[in-house]
């Protein structure tokens, strides 16, 4: 069993393959965190807090003469405001009488076969008998509210699931305004914080940072999870590297709002608290009625980021992604934005394509400007009627001469919006976001819809329903260009207007529900200007998100390395696109686009007609070796083999088979130097007994050899040159 209970000693411990996670109820019913670490089994960690009486610590009121015990210095499961722990809460409300304070006690606990889900919200799975949960009941002392904590444990997997669901039991109203989905306290240690900060175009670079004496907040308030701060985020020790060292995960399972906070606190314990954001949030919670937090991810490794990461990586595979295409080859595709913008016609795209399937592309998708009056980003956001002044007779033509080419069809999508130039505003100015009596602010010239709403998502359905059932799509990029402002729905009163920002994206879920469920044939990518949307909640529904609109090989070096810390590289849109590139002017060769675009969800991004003889070949070429090393890409285990510092000279990683009988080595150099030294990396996931070849060679190595020895490349030159290396066991 992953849960146990001795009911001798109260402690209810949480056991995976390599941690152990434990709490306690005392005497007063204080559910108390003992322990979250490397698995020790048997141990009662208890011993480790001692009480001592600290000046300003506050005292409950059965305990008022014991100065030594306070909630502000107790390790704690789930902290209530205003209720003597000083430190951040994870639960802030206000009652019926307008007081605020939660004043949590154990109540009883559940234990359950299976992964509990989460009503409207996306939440890991359950597959195969995989896991098992853990439903903590606390009380609050003066009112009905309950407060039930969950644990879904994935024992092989080592993580630990986490939600909070809040139950209000009495007569009145309660209003929530903060609620978060975890909290964590980690009471001795030195420790530092490792986030993925950015902006559009540069998504998700590591930053690393000491924990000192204060409140460190990786946030964002722009309604979706953004492309400036991941909701991802790891608290490691100070020696923690790629291979070694102790680490702890936090993963949000949610796509709006949110919010981290990490706190050191005077006597050097931290907490992490983590959830959706409070900003803009007030939620009334009626007599009878529950609020269930988005759920959060915890893993820990003492083995450092690379084992993490993997944890993290398998999670994702099997239990958080639902798409029937887990576990399945993707199409090789090209998309037509970059080489021709919304300038097109049924010819124009053909004729790309004629090119790309003579080279062994599968899939065309035909991105934004084939809808309504749509040839600039100003107007025609909302009708999504085909414009047959660009695409004569619709999509039916299109589609059918793809389909005598081999090719599949995929298209463009952007629910969420609607400019004010569109037969939908027109009709509805009253389905968008916008503050009374104020103008609105723009991004990209487009406004948002207002999500809450039940009769703009069945709008939003009944269009994109229509679509996929009378034409042959296999594929649909759902996009998102803009940050969400003006926060104001006219369907809902003054006094629930704070709770306009969770139901946005519970809005956003529902709309992802209905049409994934009702089309499972169809794959959909997710994108929001890019990487601006990319985490664990929107994979729940599309398992592959477009990783950046930055398409320069060496600019995704760093944003494919800084996602995979927490997500596969199977889920990562990547592309090779033209070169002086649109993003940055730089050029680099096909050959090291190729290689960086085939660590993601390979394809191409540019008008192949273009291309000299010589790139064409190179295009064919990269191709045939996509496809035979793509099993190995989807299913293998990815490894980072440099280190953080190393990054300014060359980036190397590596896709093991699971069963050591091949590997994929890659390698590319981001400044050549003159002179410069070998770079040698150390290979990992073969087996040491047996015998590698290099294909294409007639090399051969020990796998020992290789992890403990290393491969050391040669000298190379030029603009950021690259290789890739296979090797295969010889049986």
């Amino acid at each position: 069993m992953s849960i146990l209970y001795s009911p001798e000693t109260r402690l209810l411990t949480l056991r995976t393959a390599h941690s152990t996670y434990q709490m306690d109820i005392d005497e007063g019913g204080f559910l108390r965190h003992t322990y979250y670490g490397a698995r020790a089994d048997g141990a009662d960690f208890r011993y480790l807090h001692r009480r001592y009486d600290r000046g300003f610590a506050g005292n409950p009121a059965e305990r008022r003469n014991d100065r030594a015990f306070s909630l502000d210095n107790m390790p704690q499961e789930y902290t209530g405001f205003n209720a003597g722990d000083y430190r951040t809460p994870a639960l802030c409300l206000v009652h019926a009488d307008g007081s605020y304070a939660a004043d949590l006690r154990y109540a009883g606990h559940e234990i359950r076969k299976g992964k509990y889900a989460l009503p409207g919200l996306p939440a890991a799975f359950d597959r195969g008998g995989a896991a098992e949960t853990l439903v903590v009941t606390l009380r609050d002392t003066a009112s009905p509210l309950q407060i039930r904590l969950y644990y879904g444990v994935f024992e092989e997997l080592d993580v630990i699931a986490r939600a909070t669901e809040i139950v209000n039991g009495g007569e009145s109203a309660v209003y929530i305004e903060k609620a978060a989905s975890a909290c964590v306290d980690i009471p001795y240690g030195k420790w530092e914080l490792l986030h993925f900060q950015g902006r559009h175009c540069m998504e998700r670079q590591p930053e690393r940072l000491p924990l000192g004496h204060d409140v460190q907040v990786v946030e964002s308030r722009r309604g979706a999870s953004s492309h400036h701060h991941n909701p991802f985020v790891i608290v490691c020790a100070p020696d923690a590297r790629e291979y070694s060292g102790e680490c702890y995960g936090f993963m949000p399972v949610w796509s709006g709002s949110h919010k981290t906070e990490v706190e050191t606190d005077s006597l050097e314990s931290v907490r992490v608290v983590t959830g959706f954001h409070e900003s803009q949030f007030r939620w009334k919670l009626e007599p009878g009625e529950s609020f269930f937090t988005p759920e959060v991810l915890l893993s820990y490794s003492a083995e450092g980021f690379s084992r993490l990461s993997r944890q993290y990586h398998d999670m994702i595979r099997y239990h958080i992604c639902k798409s029937s295409y887990v576990g399945k080859p993707r199409k090789i595709l090209i998309n037509n934005w970059e080489a021709t913008f919304m300038n097109f016609t049924t010819e124009r795209l053909l004729n790309i394509a004629r090119q790309a399937a003579a080279l062994g592309v599968d899939l065309f998708v035909m991105d934004d400007g084939w809808f309504g009056a749509r040839d600039t980003d100003d107007a025609g956001l909302g009708d999504w009627v085909v414009n047959e002044r660009k695409l004569p007779g619709g999509l039916a033509p299109l589609i059918g001469e793809l389909k005598k080419l081999g090719m599949d069809f995929g298209i463009w999508i952007e629910p969420e919006m609607v400019n004010e130039d569109s037969d939908l505003f027109r009709a509805h100015p009253e389905w968008v976001l916008k503050a009374p009596n104020r103008p609105p602010m723009y991004g990209r010239n487009q406004l948002v819809l207002d999500m809450t709403r039940a009769d703009v998502r069945d709008y939003l359905y009944g269009c994109f329903s229509k679509l996929l059932r009378e034409n042959d799509i296999s594929y649909v990029k759902w996009d998102m260009n803009r940050s969400v402002s003006d926060v104001f729905s006219n369907a809902l009163p003054a006094e629930r207007q704070g709770e306009v920002p969770f139901r946005y994206t519970l809005g956003v879920y529902d709309l992802l529900e209905r049409l994934t469920s009702e089309f499972p044939g169809v794959l959909f990518e997710g994108c929001a200007g890019g990487g601006g949307r990319f985490d664990a909640g929107m994979l729940y529904y599309t398992p592959q998100i477009w990783c950046s609109d930055d398409t320069d090989a060496i600019e995704r070096l760093d944003i494919q390395y800084g996602t995979s810390f927490g997500y596969p590289p199977f889920t990562m849109g990547a592309h090779v696109s033209a070169c002086p590139n649109q993003q940055t002017g730089r050029t680099t060769s096909m050959f090291t686009r190729g290689v960086v675009a085939m660590s993601g969800t390979f394809g191409y991004e540019l008008d192949l007609n273009r291309l000299a003889q010589s790139e064409k070949e190179e295009v064919q070429l990269q191709i045939e070796a996509f496809r035979k090393v793509e099993p190995l890409l989807r299913n293998g285990d990815y490894y980072r083999l440099n280190e953080l510092e190393d990054l300014g000279y060359y980036s190397a990683w590596e896709f093991a088979a699971r069963d050591g009988s091949e590997a994929l080595l890659n390698l590319v150099v981001k400044h050549v130097r003159a002179n410069a030294p070998l770079i040698n990396v150390r290979l990992k996931g073969l087996t040491p007994g047996a015998s590698y070849r290099l294909d294409g060679s007639e090399e051969t190595y020990s796998g020992a050899a290789l992890m403990s020895g290393g491969y050391t490349f040669p000298m190379l030159w030029g603009d950021y040159p690259s290789m890739q290396l296979r090797f295969v066991r010889v049986e």
